[in-house]
């Protein structure tokens, strides 16, 4: 593997569904680019594969990654779920729809593009990068709209 792009990502809802963010830490030869967003009414999850899919999004070439995730359903996801969806037609082991499947299909194309190595990391434990990702994701977060007149 050549040197790789580390990728650090996260995301954040306030109530969930409710409004939520995501935030990514690009890494490469001493190089750093933060991104994040976020969106008024969305769930965790959306977030979490969001904060994935902008970092991918962000690559200018082909290269090779490691994803460094602190949710287990982006990890799983991708490196265990995704073939069987895929297999089936976008459906569950129990035959439902997937989940997200618009954002599943949209990472599971950008993965494509790249060499990816996919690493879950304990949230919250004190990973210097997932910390980061976490406070970029939260600056994500749009801020409430005030009622008209308050």
């Amino acid at each position: 593997m050549h040197e790789a792009v580390h990728i650090y990502t996260d995301g954040a809802c306030k109530g969930n569904p409710g409004p939520g963010g995501w935030g990514a830490l690009l890494r490469w030869r001493g190089h750093e680019r933060e991104l994040f967003g976020g969106e008024p009414s969305t769930t965790n999850n959306r977030m979490e594969l969001t904060a994935v899919i902008r970092a991918l999004e962000a690559l200018e070439r082909e290269v090779d990654a490691v994803v460094h995730t602190d949710s287990q359903y982006v990890q799983k996801g991708i490196t265990e779920w995704l073939p069987g969806w895929k297999a089936r037609g976008w459906k569950t082991a129990d035959r439902k729809p997937v989940k997200n499947v618009d954002l599943w299909q949209a990472l599971d194309a950008l993965a494509g593009k790249h060499r990816v190595e996919w690493r879950w990391v304990r949230g919250h434990a004190g990973h210097p990068e997932n910390e980061r990702a976490d406070a970029l994701a939260n600056r994500g977060v749009p801020a409430p709209r005030r009622a008209a007149g308050a």
